[in-house]
């Protein structure tokens, strides 16, 4: 076991995905705060509330930038938060005069949350390829074997005779619905953060709105209509999100492992896992994974709608919960579908012999 298998260091080769939890690393992590402050100076130059001297001095330190992680690490522990030692660390690198220039008018919240905005843009486009991916696959397992006749089972029981096409078709659909419905979740998370200390942007006076909408342009967000500092259902509408599709592909998942079951033999896999006990096996692993993951985002998913509690203009519980949780969730739906598209390449349905 591990505190977190999916990065350990044989453990993820099961449960892991490099590519989505690279977006978590603190290099990834880093890149998106310090764009966010980048963007931010620009923005306030260009509107004439920081000097334009200043602007391009914090953009130019910005790009040398090597932040002292240690003491990032020590102040996180004192703080809750690392945006204060980070902000302190750049404002030595930018000196005078032009130090208190950075992070103006910006708090904590807004470099964190915005900073994960810019990493889910890329989750998502990894995501709608992995989906389309997956469609394409299963369109042609249909086609290849939609005509084999299976028995559907209702209650764990033989019903009657159906077509494979019925049971790929059951994978499918839902995964176009979810992959219609990624739109809609993106633009809810896809957005610009930026509030000031209780989000009225109250150090920018009236030119607040036009600060955030050249922030936005620059980091490719959009602006909400409100401040989400303590808003949080569309970071709660990703965690249901991905929920939905880790439980799509538990479904298939558990599909297969019943249907490759020797006394049923309705599915068969061409690799599988072997036992130390008994090598005659194939065991479903990448199937029984798609179960534990769709349990395990589930799971994960009461703990997001919790962090919807969220009280008055900020709340640090909730946040730190969001922070333990969201980032397994989306490795866990990488995952899912890593592993979904491995297995579709590896079955082919069988016909009955009865």
């Amino acid at each position: 076991m591990s505190v977190f298998p999916f990065e350990h260091p044989f453990l993820s080769g099961l449960t892991g995905d490099r590519e989505i939890a690279a977006l978590f690393s603190v290099e990834a992590d880093m890149a998106a705060m310090l764009a966010f402050e980048a963007g931010l100076a620009a923005a306030e130059g260009a509107e004439g509330i920081i000097p334009a001297g200043a602007a391009a001095e914090i953009e130019s330190r910005i790009k040398t930038f090597q932040p002292d992680l240690e003491a990032l690490n020590q102040a996180t522990a004192r703080d809750g938060v690392v945006v204060p030692e980070l902000v302190r660390q750049l404002r030595a690198a930018v000196g005078e005069p032009y130090a208190t220039s950075v992070h103006f008018g910006a708090t904590s919240q807004d470099v964190i949350d915005t900073g994960l905005a810019l990493r889910l843009a890329s989750a998502f486009n990894i995501f709608g390829a992995r989906l389309d991916e997956l469609v394409a696959r299963l369109d042609a397992l249909a086609d290849r074997d939609g005509a084999v006749e299976v028995m559907a089972h209702t209650r764990m029981q033989a019903a009657i005779p159906v077509p494979a096409s019925r049971k790929i078709e059951s994978w499918r659909a839902p995964l176009l619905r979810h992959r219609a419905a990624m739109a809609g979740v993106r633009e809810g998370v896809c957005v610009l953060h930026f509030g000031g200390a209780a989000g009225t942007r109250d150090k920018l006076g009236a030119a607040g709105a036009a600060v955030a909408r050249r922030l936005a342009v620059g980091l490719d967000l959009t602006v909400p209509d409100t401040v989400r500092h303590a808003e949080r259902d569309g970071i709660a509408g990703l965690a249901s999100w991905l929920s939905l599709v880790t439980g799509t592909l538990g479904k298939m998942g558990q599909d297969i492992a019943l249907a490759a079951q020797s006394e049923v033999g309705e599915i068969r896999l061409a690799s599988g896992g072997g036992s130390s006990a008994m090598p005659h096996k194939v065991n479903p692993v990448g199937a029984e994974l798609l179960v534990a993951l769709a349990r395990f985002n589930a799971t994960l998913l009461s703990g997001m709608h919790q962090a919807l509690v969220h009280e008055n203009e900020r709340s640090g519980a909730a946040w730190t919960l969001e922070w333990l949780l969201l980032p397994q969730m989306v490795v866990g739906c990488g995952t899912a579908l890593r592993t979904a598209l491995s297995l579709v390449e590896t079955i082919s349905f069988v016909e009955r012999s009865d």
